[in-house]
This record gives structure tokens, sequence and C-alpha cells, in this order.
């Protein structure tokens, strides 16, 4: 992830001393929905550095009904904000309808927060809708002196909204899912790789690659990994990216291409 500018690391250090006194009392008080919009907008302007009159918008309408905040970056609408009562547990059905709202908008991120739980969604647009939890921070639980919390705030910071680091650590999160990784085992290079390193094991035994990709299924990896609609995107974005791979680098009539069971079989490759 990109390093934090000095000036925004020094603001989220200041912010949260700040903020953590204020919604304890706040939680403690048991204060209501509208005061907690009232603390969640200081926040996002105080912490986050976003304009709290250019760049926040309150009781955004969509289609009669409304969301209680909105963030603009650039005059684009860029997230919607839910935002539930402090002494409110935080539920995944709570988000729901900002996630119909964003739907509705072309919007890609949702926020729903009581002030003290910062939750981001990402927005995925199939059918139907689906929602990603990205990041989940609880500010009472913020360490200001560690990095690792820094960088999770600074996810949410205008400035790595506009650095796209947001967008970049989704992606990496994605990559590295269960359902992610374990479609990828199933693809014929891994199994390749695989099918290697057993022959070079038992160099006497003879294996295939339906072989092993039989024993990956059904007695390796997880059943709830390899079904349901998670896995199939997985290995639906795994054979875009492929199949993208092959049309950037075709092979060239004059130089053919090297059998890969020769190389396999000679056990030449010695590489990882």
């Amino acid at each position: 992830m990109s390093s934090i500018p000095k000036k925004v690391s020094e603001r989220l250090i200041a912010g949260i001393k700040k903020y953590q006194p204020i919604l304890a009392s706040a939680k403690a008080r048991d204060v209501g929905e509208a005061d907690t919009v009232t603390i969640v907008k200081d926040m996002l302007s105080d912490v986050f550095g976003y304009d709290k009159y250019s760049e926040l918008t309150s009781e955004f309408a969509i289609r009669g009904t409304f969301c209680d905040l909105a963030t603009k970056v650039d005059g684009v609408l860029q997230t919607l904000i839910e935002v539930k009562a402090i002494g409110l547990d935080l539920k995944d059905q709570h988000v729901k309808q900002a996630v119909d709202y964003a739907a509705n908008q072309g919007v890609d991120w949702v926020l729903l927060t009581n002030g003290m739980c910062w939750r981001v969604y990402h927005i995925t647009f199939t059918k139907p809708i689906d929602h990603e939890l990205v990041v989940d921070i609880d500010i009472s639980a913020v360490n200001p002196r560690a990095a690792s919390d820094l960088e999770l705030l600074y996810l949410w910071c205008k400035e790595g909204w506009q650095r796209s680091v947001l967008g970049e650590y989704q992606t990496q999160k994605q990559a590295l899912s269960r359902f992610f990784i374990g479609a990828m085992l199933q693809t014929e290079p891994v199994l390749e790789v695989v099918r290697r390193e057993l022959r070079r094991v038992s160099p006497d035994v003879k294996i295939d690659i339906e072989q092993i990709k039989t024993v990956l299924v059904g007695e390796v990896i997880k059943r709830e990994v390899i079904e349901g609609d998670k896995a199939d995107e997985a290995r639906k974005k795994i054979a875009r990216a492929a199949s993208k791979s092959l049309r950037a680098a075709p092979v060239k009539k004059d130089e053919p291409e090297a059998p890969v069971s020769a190389e396999v079989d000679s056990g030449q490759n010695t590489g990882t």
C-alpha cells in the first residue's frame, strides 16, 4: 500500500486522540442517531480530511428516500454513508438499504458506521447486487502509534481515496481470499507444478493432472471454498485474466512454443 504522507499521518494521530474520548462519552450517554451523525460528519472532516461544506452531503436523496451522508470528491459522488446510533451494534442488514441506494446510483462504495465502528463495503454489480466487507475499524481499539492501524484509517482518507489505495487494498484482499486461492489451485499451470513436484518425490509413479485435481477438490480443499457464487466468480476472474494474458502475448509463428511435457518429464526445471 502507498506510504502515508506525513501531514495526513499527523492529522490521523491527532484526530484519533481527540475523538476516542468524545466517542466514549457519547456511547456512555447513549446518544441518538442524529447526534451520532454530527460526530461522524466532524470526524470525516477532522480525521479523514473531507471538506465539511463542499465534499460532504447530508440526507442524500435517492428515489424519494434518504441516505444519511455522502462524500463527493471533485464533484463526483463517491460513497454513500449509513449512520446508526452509537449504542447500536452494527449488523449486515443495516447496510442493505445503503447498498440498494448505491446500486441505483452506480456507486461502488458504502460506509456503515455508528461512530465507533466503521465498515467499508464494496458493491458488486451482479445479479442480484452483492456487497463485500473490505475494511472494519473499531475506533476505540485504534492505537495512534501503530503503523498498521494508521494504514487502515488512511484507506478511508480523502488523500487515500485520490490515490486509489482503497481499491488497491480491496483487489489485494480479494486475490488472497480463500475462494480465489481455491480456484487458482485448480488451474492447469498450478496442477502442472504439483504434478512435477510429486514426480520428483515419486519418480516411478505415473500421476496425471486429473488425478491431482480429483484429490484436491474431493479431499484437500473445503467444499465451501469451491462451491457457490463467490467460488464461481473467482474462477471466472481467473479465466478472464488467463484469456487476456494469452491475447496480449501470442506465440510467434517463427518461434514455436516449447512443449511443456518435455520440460516436465526431463526434470530439468527445478525452480518452484
